[in-house]
């Protein structure tokens, strides 16, 4: 048999996929591991971008003289005061607006089936009615197919709301004391898992974790000031040109903006269609807000905060929100950036340590 790299290579990966494949045999095994996985995951997931988040305001009163633990105390006690009074300032119109949205929604679909019946009469959708493949009376039926299938099916999920409305109970209980001690213990695990590796590695080690951890820090950190601007200004322009449940349709673009090049244009299709309902010329000026927004955030706030820490081509980014969304729908668009970000830091590493014992193999041999 040969013994060259390339073939330990090929046994390598062809008793990883026989390992693969008899896994998927036993999965009765494994199955105590999945759901482990998937119960810990989204409590980790946001408790780590909290983390991100709280961790400079900790640094930064430690410096201070001031305690770990009272750091936390105080960052706690603070954010539950922002929070109140948010919630007394925002909490009222949101909710108003809430109400009006789902008192509302019946009439919101019948007119927006009476707006798109009444595209019949324009002459620019005419010119679709000579198609035999695209015709008005096609477009409304599956359009009214589906609005009434959703509409029908909406007693059906109830069970499934009040599963995720539990699930959240779950993270809102449990995620303030992941974030407690991530916050006390989390500069030190680093080391808590080098110190199994020889001092060699373990230094090499120490400069991969502190890259990764830049990476995630920096994406994390930026990209939720970037979001929260856009979720203001946004507000502002929608209260401009007076749009019904603005408040409501700045937080789903808050919301979508962690999503590069693709959220704002998701942001913006529920703004189309509220202000579509209410005249043609209110749909109009929400592409004027949206496209002024954009070119704010994209000229003055994503350059100066973002920055170009992460150095990913935006073509790379766009191919991976295409492979990550259609993999892992809207969380996989998500987490495709800071994922790639990390990967990217541990293969330049693998890549120049492979290189530099290379190159003391070559000096060795000379």
């Amino acid at each position: 048999m040969p013994n060259t790299k390339y073939f330990r290579l090929g046994y390598g990966i062809i008793i990883l996929l026989i390992i693969i494949y008899l896994g998927t045999k036993v999965d009765f095994i494994f199955r105590p591991i999945k759901v482990l996985f998937q119960t810990l995951f989204f409590p980790f997931l946001i408790s780590g971008v909290i983390y991100y988040l709280l961790r400079p305001i900790v640094h930064f009163l430690q410096k201070r003289k001031v305690p770990k633990g009272l750091s936390i105390l105080i960052i706690y006690l603070l954010f539950i005061g922002l929070g109140t009074v948010l919630m007394l300032w925002v909490g009222p119109e949101l909710q108003k607006q809430f109400k009006s949205f789902i008192d509302n929604f019946p009439g919101l679909l019948d007119t927006l089936k009476q707006k798109v019946v009444g595209l019949r009469d324009t002459k620019w959708f005419s010119r679709f009615q000579e198609n035999d493949y695209v015709t008005l009376d096609t477009v409304t039926s599956k359009l009214n197919a589906y609005i009434n299938t959703n509409v029908s099916n909406l007693g059906n999920k109830i069970t499934g709301i009040l599963g995720i409305i539990t699930n959240v109970a779950t993270i809102v209980v449990t995620v303030p004391f992941i974030v407690f001690y991530l916050l006390k213990d989390g500069d030190s695990a680093p080391n808590g898992v080098l110190r199994f590796l020889p001092r060699l590695q373990a230094k090499e080690g120490k400069k991969i974790l502190k890259d990764m951890d830049s990476a995630l820090s920096s994406y994390i950190q930026g990209q939720a000031i970037v979001s929260f601007i856009v979720g203001v200004m946004m507000y502002i322009g929608y209260l401009i040109i007076g749009i019904d449940y603005s408040l409501i349709l700045a937080i789903i673009a808050m919301l979508t903006n962690v999503i590069p090049f693709v959220g704002p244009f998701i942001a913006i299709i529920p703004a189309l269609i509220i202000g579509f309902i209410a005249s043609p010329f209110m749909a109009l000026k929400v592409v004027i807000v949206a496209v002024v927004v954009q070119q704010i955030d994209g000229n003055l706030s994503s350059p100066y905060i973002m920055g170009r820490k992460l150095d990913i081509h935006p073509l790379t980014i766009i191919l991976l929100l295409l492979v990550a969304g259609s993999m892992a729908g809207l969380l996989g668009m998500i987490l495709a950036v800071p994922f790639y970000a990390v990967l990217k830091v541990i293969v330049s590493h693998t890549y120049r340590l492979y290189r530099l014992h290379k190159d003391k193999e070559s000096v060795i041999d000379l």
